[in-house]
């Protein structure tokens, strides 16, 4: 499976890997969807690979209205929006290693809120707006941790795990963080949720394969993932699964030959976005961004050009303003 490590130039995770909130799952709007406004007023973020480095992108969930927000010669991954729909927070490499930003919605203010000499990466918005959540190799390439910080920079928490922790995702109702976390001595992945005042764990699921990505649904009752658990020993790919918040009541969402990964719910909870490589089987590189009812019903292809997309991320209801 792809491993951010052995891939500098697409910066996926050992499984997989971001998005961003939310992956979409991190933060939500608070507006309630109407049959009136539907899925109207929100936009889905995103990786594109096709200028030759990676730019985050939006579109409308019905594949109009493609706009580039980042046009830089680093790469720029990980989008996660705000909860309010103004902001969204990145990773990129454009000042020698990989950092936190901020931009506004539009493209606009792109600034760095982290500045060290190590990797940070994966941003994921707090509920509240208030926080960021990210991971962090601050205490050494060994360890890789999930911190929280506020949303200008300041006051650096940690989750105390001295691990190899990834792709956190902040539950609904702010009290805990999904994240992926790489079993010792091996390269397959289990989702963790651990709360954040205590630092409290629980392992949600554990199989021989990965499993990554994790992702809570707006009303905080399921998470969406990626897996390769149905995969053959010598044959890997990886499918889209969900489970109750509490690991039990698992199921698989799409069945392919593919690697489909990356899930985020939209905010009614209704539909998720993903990445997928199926119409291109054979390049694990080469891959569209797909959206399907919450059920796993419906798949479509949403966005796709020769290249790499991927780090789907779905926002909250935007201000009409």
């Amino acid at each position: 499976m792809w491993n951010r490590q052995d891939s500098a130039v697409f910066g996926w995770i050992i499984v997989g890997a971001l998005g961003i909130l939310l992956p979409a799952g991190c933060g939500h709007y608070q507006e309630p969807a109407t049959e009136e406004n539907g899925l109207k007023h929100t936009k889905i973020a995103f990786v594109s690979y096709r200028d030759g480095n990676a730019e985050i992108y939006v579109i409308n969930p019905d594949g109009s209205g493609q706009e580039n927000l980042t046009d830089n010669p680093a790469a720029d991954t990980d989008p996660s929006w705000s909860p309010d729909g103004r902001r969204i927070a990145f990773t990129s490499d454009r000042d020698g290693n990989a950092e936190i930003y901020i931009m506004n919605v539009d493209g606009t203010n792109q600034r760095r809120l982290t500045n060290n000499s190590v990797e940070d990466g994966e941003p994921c918005w707090s509920p509240d707006g208030q926080r960021i959540a990210f991971y962090s190799h601050r205490r050494g390439s060994q360890s890789v941790d999930i911190c929280i910080m506020n949303v200008d920079g300041s006051g650096l928490e940690w989750i105390e795990n001295p691990r190899w922790d990834k792709h956190p995702s902040w539950s609904p109702d702010g009290k805990k963080i999904a994240f992926q976390f790489t079993r010792d001595g091996a390269h397959a992945c289990d989702i963790y949720v651990v709360t954040v005042d205590g630092g409290r764990q629980s392992n949600l699921t554990d199989h021989w394969q990965s499993d990554e990505d994790p992702s809570w649904s707006p009303d905080g009752k399921r998470i969406a993932f990626t897996s390769s658990r149905d995969s053959k020993r010598d044959d890997i790919r990886c499918q889209i699964y969900v489970m109750n918040a509490d690991g039990t009541g698992l199921r698989r969402l799409t069945n392919t030959r593919a690697f489909d990964r990356m899930p985020s719910w939209s905010p009614d909870g209704k539909k998720i976005v993903f990445a997928s490589n199926r119409e291109h089987p054979a390049q694990e590189l080469e891959s569209g961004i797909y959206i399907m009812n919450s059920d796993g019903t419906d798949q479509k292809k949403l966005a796709d050009h020769p290249g790499m997309y991927g780090y789907p991320a779905w926002s909250p209801f935007l201000p009409s303003e």
